[in-house]
């Protein structure tokens, strides 16, 4: 029997509130809250907490790499970087793809999948693939229209390990794709897209319920007749309550006033943070070498641009490096709101996004999932499924 006592923890009940108590975790899950002394096994193991707060474990549902690990490079980058995520307090993850959907890529597709059932230290719902269906490449992400044949064979690739699609609403024959994904159970996320309003709500009224890396590769509309201020893909999904947005929160790929502003139309039960994080994410500042024919520069720990002075965009951004608790860290610092509301947008509400009810809350039955937090947002335990992963020192 493997059995944990947190004591003397600040508990978030991510949404309501933080009261002080004590978690059991026993057979990875969340056993009791506060358990009678009778209940607790006499050989659990105790950890005080010394009065840290304790969070459910962040949930980041777009990410590309970690450290020098990129996933979609090889099955042993993919493990290698999915097992660091502990120390950042990330808890669920589902890997991002975007440059290995194609006919071509099958087969090296299928062996990240298998691979994905070995992860370590981290829990895996699956795959997001950010596209093929995308009618903007942003960052060199396929541009496929619509087509039911090649998201079948991709799908099967992985085994029935995809979670979340990224498509856009521009795509030609999109709507079919997206009503078959939620026959299938999977996401369908918005992004890459210069969609007009009207093709944002057939999507939405299709299934797609989420927009991810909000306002990044939303180009901002034309303006056709001068005092008349366009409207897009951005005013549809803000206008909309049955869809969710997520944003990249190291604040250069969105401004604090951006995120802002999406709280006040969506509250912060439609907020969720993402990483969008590459190469360089969770690395001191630095250059780093990458698998792109180029050299990343990671400054403030949030951010990486192209260090070639040989290269045509050099000093251009490269992605994010950005890690959950620092996203985290700064939304605390962005948002005038009880840090309660705050912590579910990195827990509760990707939980409930991709339909993981066992994740994201404190609740008895949960999966054990939790970090006890130091005050400048680093982890100083992190457990999965209620086995440590991760102790400062």
């Amino acid at each position: 029997m493997n059995a944990t006592l947190i004591t003397n923890a600040r508990i978030v009940y991510p949404g309501h509130r933080i009261a002080p108590g004590q978690l059991l975790l026993q057979d990875g899950r969340i056993a009791a809250i506060d358990p009678a002394l009778a209940t607790i096994p006499a050989d659990a193991k105790r950890v005080d907490a010394g009065g840290r707060l304790l969070t459910p474990g962040l949930i980041d549902v777009h990410t590309h790499g970690v450290g020098h690990h990129l996933y979609e490079n090889t099955p042993e980058d993919l493990l290698a970087g999915l097992a660091t995520l502990g120390r950042f307090g990330t808890t669920g993850v589902l890997p991002t793809l975007y440059r290995v959907m194609n006919r071509a890529s099958l087969v090296h597709l299928e062996k990240l999948s298998r691979a994905l059932d070995s992860a370590k230290g981290v829990s895996v719902p699956g795959w997001h693939l950010e596209g093929p269906f995308l009618k903007l490449p942003g960052a060199g992400a396929e541009t496929i229209p619509g087509d039911l044949g090649l998201l079948g064979e991709i799908l099967a690739a992985t085994g029935k390990r995809t979670a979340a699609m990224s498509i856009s609403p521009d795509t030609p024959n999109i709507i079919p794709v997206i009503e078959r994904l939620v026959q299938l159970g999977i996401v369908p996320f918005i992004t890459h897209t210069r969609a007009s309003t009207e093709e944002t709500e057939r999507a939405l009224d299709a299934g797609a319920r989420h927009a991810t890396h909000f306002y990044d590769v939303f180009p901002i509309p034309d303006v056709t007749e001068p005092g008349v201020r366009p409207c897009g893909a951005v005013e549809a999904i803000l206008a909309d309550p049955r869809c969710m947005v997520d944003f990249i929160c190291d604040g250069v790929h969105v401004a604090p006033v951006a995120v802002r502003a999406a709280l006040a139309a969506k509250g912060f039960g439609g907020i969720v943070l993402i990483t969008d994080s590459n190469i360089g994410a969770g690395l001191p500042d630095g250059i780093y070498p990458t698998t792109f024919g180029f050299p990343v520069k990671v400054a403030r720990g949030n951010a990486a641009r192209i260090h070639d002075p040989a290269h045509k965009n050099h000093g251009a951004l490269a992605g994010s490096a950005l890690t959950m608790n620092v996203g985290i860290a700064n939304l605390h610092q962005w948002l005038k709101l009880p840090p309660e509301q705050i912590w579910a947008m990195g827990s509760t509400n990707p939980a409930r996004l991709l339909g993981l009810t066992r994740k994201g809350v404190i609740a008895p039955g949960a999966d054990a999932d939790v970090v006890v937090w130091n005050d400048d947002y680093t982890p100083q335990h992190t457990w999965v499924a209620g086995n440590c992963v991760y102790s400062a020192g």
